[in-house]
């Protein structure tokens, strides 16, 4: 029996998908467990693999094709020597949509069903009419013409003139607010249109856009920064790297922040927080997700309960995981959720910045590069280590003095580092 291959759910946010590539062709044998396509997720590039066997009868949807809904019938698969279907065989199978051409079937619908300004015109002809009750309707002269130029319902305004009359006053107030006019476009010549590289948007690029808008609009960030210096972390990483020379164990900086900045949260667990509109949730988990630059973006992948694992063990599992991000290669619980994440761009040589806090997470640190400052000890001037970190965070969930507490314990477990590995 036919049975349709539908566009699955990889993630609990995933709504669209692009289908990348098709790696079994029409025809093909597949068996359970067959990766048959690869799917490009909000997050990654993940595989998508067979359940039933049978034979890959059709391909409804193109590798390529992007925006492409969730249980969308993407192919068929059929048994050998049955009859391939020319459609989808479900009974919901529709012609495959993506978002945008849903969007403009809705925007068409609205277009046919909204009252011209003509109609309006005619609707407001006289300063005195009637509602679609029957009921007289007075409006002055030059509401009524302020009415037809934005194609407002007199219907729907109650007028605050003598016996209801509807004054300009009463039309302005039913306007919506307007939007502030979007900056002139300069026109680009035919020479410099040829020399534009147009680049469409993966679905990744898609999603980052929107949910940092949705961070930097929606979530009131506020910044605390602070010097630490590194130089007895430094020592105790040259130490623990010596010793971990023969299990092929490196141990970066980075991975050290990691289990520094989990330390900090057990002692401060306040900021191990999310804000909900009903309630503040407040996690027993320490899981940090940690920023990694991918080709077509970001992504976070999470060190769960870092707070008790050791920097062996931070080390192998984020050089592991930083190498299947960047491949494309993360599962969708490696990179959902996490209760707290860094960024760190030291080694780009930045001395300090402020990262977006990444939703629903209440708060994110950006971890600076090391570098020789001069700092004063006693009378005396010295040279240091000294690294810049500036801790973003949601003041709807985490107040100014309670981030200021945790970073200066963050602080302290850095230029005392031995608890780290005790």
């Amino acid at each position: 029996m036919a049975t349709d291959i539908l566009m699955p759910a990889l993630s609990p946010t995933m709504k669209t998908g692009t289908l990348a590539r098709w790696l079994k062709k029409e025809g093909d044998t597949v068996a359970p467990g067959d990766v048959i396509a690869e799917i490009e997720t909000d997050k990654a590039t993940m595989e998508m693999e067979a359940v039933e066997e049978g034979i890959l009868g059709r391909i409804f949807v193109p590798e390529g094709t992007a925006d492409i809904a969730v249980n969308t019938p993407i192919a068929v698969m059929v048994e050998p020597g049955e009859t391939v279907p020319e459609k989808p065989v479900t009974e919901s199978g529709a012609p495959i949509k993506t978002l945008q051409e849903a969007e403009k079937e809705k925007n068409a619908q609205l277009s046919q069903t909204a009252p011209s300004t003509k109609a309006v015109e005619n609707q407001l002809g006289h300063g005195e009419g009637q509602t679609t009750k029957g009921e007289r309707l007075f409006i002055s002269p030059l509401a009524r013409r302020l009415a037809a130029e934005h194609g407002v319902a007199v219907e729907q305004i109650r007028g605050t003139g003598p016996k209801g009359r509807i004054l300009r006053r009463d039309v302005e107030a039913s306007l919506p607010v307007a939007r502030p006019a979007e900056a002139p476009v300069t026109p680009v010549t035919a020479d410099a249109a040829q020399e534009v590289q147009r680049t469409p948007h993966s679905t990744m690029r898609k999603v980052i856009a929107r949910r940092l808008t949705e961070s930097k609009t929606q979530v009131p960030h506020f910044y605390v920064s602070m010097d630490i210096e590194l130089d007895a972390l430094l020592a105790l990483r040259s130490q623990l790297n010596e010793a971990l020379a023969d299990e092929g164990v490196r141990v970066s900086v980075n991975d050290m922040m990691i289990k520094a900045v989990a330390l900090a949260l057990r002692k401060v667990p306040q900021l191990n927080v999310q804000f909900t509109e009903t309630a503040l949730l407040q996690f027993p988990e320490i899981d940090i997700a940690m920023a990694v630059s991918v080709p077509d973006g970001l992504i976070t992948p999470i060190i769960r309960n870092a707070d008790r694992k050791s920097l062996r063990d931070i080390s192998r599992e984020a050089k592991e995981l930083v190498g299947r991000a960047r491949a494309g290669k993360l599962k969708p619980e490696e990179f959902q959720g996490g209760t707290f994440s860094i960024s760190n761009m030291g080694m780009f040589g930045v001395r300090d910045f402020a990262a977006i806090i990444n939703p629903p997470q209440a708060a994110i640190l950006a971890i600076g590069a090391g570098e020789k400052r001069p700092v004063v000890r006693g009378e005396a001037l010295e040279i240091a280590t000294v690294m810049t970190m500036t801790l973003s965070v949601d003041h709807r969930a985490i107040d100014g003095a309670l981030g200021a507490q945790w970073l200066k314990v963050l602080r302290d477990i850095v230029q005392n580092p031995f608890s780290l590995v005790v």
